[in-house]
């Protein structure tokens, strides 16, 4: 994870008068009947009952952060049941510090359901567990929905840095991949349960890389790979033997990268998978420029997002679609993330570190960030939130990775992101792909 070094500097309505008066009062009057009618003992047992099971008896701290349009009659009792629930199965709640552990229940919502999310922690383990109630006109009927887990898939380590890793071909697993680093672009192929180096393409560059380097491939649809570093753009060649032609270029890098119907194959013997689009038909291309002697982006957005042009230097970014915009979270140098729907540019301080990507799943509300942070000295974490409105919830345990992560993209296809980080012990770069798992 990198460390923040660098310091950067209500739509108002269509109706008016008695119009906005009954429009108010309707909402009112349908928000109160939509919550009179909903039992909450159910949802609230579920979740107490998971949330004993992972702590046991014993005495915690207990607290319940209102993050949904619940007023606070709702919420308290909300609380109440919890509370009951859980001294019932022995667990007492106490003080943070006379108590041998901690729960945080977050209440949330979508435009689907009100989704109850516990994040537990009992010494040095940790836990999620969430439940849903389920928000529809003919009723509400609470469900269990298991936390999500996100699975960690090994891909390549070496000794040199690792920028970047593009999974070229799969079926059940990678079959060729291509790994940057700062000199090169390696192209490997699976032989039974080993890697084979097949071509190596070297990256000319007249300039001394920066410290902190940092680059990305995309595959492209007329020929393999693009390749964007600071200050550097490469590009294979569409013929066999590959070769690959770099030049200066102050140009952008997609943010949002959109996978052909099919790789182009490497090896004219064996066909690229086809591989479904992710991003494509539900996030706008998206660039950022990069600054060329540094690991950040300048915050100039190419095209704008809504009205917002520019916004702070950030590390990385991630969209998350929304039903008529998208909703962009950017890392920034100030150590703050960015919310950008196209009209604000509202900032947060959420502990987060300097990697977020999003991915689509069927877990939850069908989009999750995977945001980094410190866990301590030797470890950084991965871990997945949902993003109700403004206001992130966990729904993952924090991912232990043993070592200080460096890169996260979100890999073309949307559903799983690539992860490098530096291992402190053996001192190797490990890329991994993340992916999100509906379930514990």
């Amino acid at each position: 994870m990198r460390r923040a070094i660098y310091d950067s500097a209500m739509r108002r309505s269509r109706f008016g008068g008695t119009g906005a008066l009954l429009l108010l009062g309707t909402v009112i009057f349908l928000h109160a009947t939509r919550v009179a009618a909903t039992d909450w003992n159910t949802p609230a047992r579920q979740l107490a009952a998971k949330i004993a099971a992972f702590t046991g008896p014993g005495v915690v701290g207990f607290t319940v952060q209102n993050r949904s349009g619940l007023e606070n009659k709702e919420v308290e009792a909300i609380t109440a049941g919890l509370r009951a629930r859980l001294e019932a199965s022995g667990v007492k709640m106490a003080n943070a510090e006379s108590a041998a552990g901690s729960v945080t229940v977050f209440l949330s919502e979508n435009p689907q359901a009100y989704v109850w999310v516990a994040e537990m922690q009992m010494g040095s383990q940790s836990g999620v567990a969430m439940v849903s109630v389920e928000r529809n006109d003919g009723g509400l009927f609470p469900h269990e929905s298991g936390g999500m887990t996100i699975r960690k898939v090994p891909l390549w380590t070496q000794e040199n840095r690792i920028l970047d890793v593009a999974v070229l071909e799969e079926d059940t697993e990678p079959r060729l991949i291509a790994v940057l680093d700062g000199e090169k672009v390696a192209l490997y192929r699976r032989q039974n349960v080993q890697w084979q180096q097949e071509q190596v393409l070297r990256i000319a560059h007249a300039r001394p890389w920066p410290r902190d380097l940092r680059g990305r491939l995309v595959a492209a649809k007329d020929h393999l790979l693009d390749v964007y570093l600071p200050g550097v753009f490469c590009r294979t060649s569409v013929n066999l033997p590959l070769s690959l032609d770099c030049h200066e270029s102050d140009d952008p890098w997609p943010l949002v990268v959109s996978s052909p119907t099919s790789f182009p194959s490497y090896d004219a013997g064996a066909a690229g998978n086809a591989i479904s689009t992710g991003f494509s038909g539900a996030v706008p291309q998206l660039d950022g420029f990069y600054a060329p002697t540094r690991n950040f982006f300048t915050g100039a957005l190419a095209p704008a997002v809504g009205k917002i042009g520019t916004t702070g230097k950030f590390y990385s970014a991630a969209p998350l679609p929304r039903e008529k915009y998208v909703l962009w979270l950017f890392a920034g140098v100030d150590g703050q993330i960015h919310l950008v729907d196209g009209i604000r540019d509202q900032a947060a301080r959420l502990n987060w570190g300097s990697d977020v990507a999003s991915v689509k799943t069927a877990c939850g509300s069908g989009w999750q960030v995977l945001a980094t942070s410190a866990a301590n000295g030797s470890t950084d974490t991965v871990r997945a939130y949902e993003v109700p409105d403004r206001d992130p919830v966990p729904v993952s345990a924090p991912l232990e990775i043993p070592g200080e992560i460096t890169a996260l993209w979100t890999e073309a296809k949307g559903d799983s992101a690539i992860a490098i980080a530096r291992n402190r012990e053996t001192e190797n770069y490990e890329a991994f792909r993340l992916a999100v798992a509906c379930g514990q």
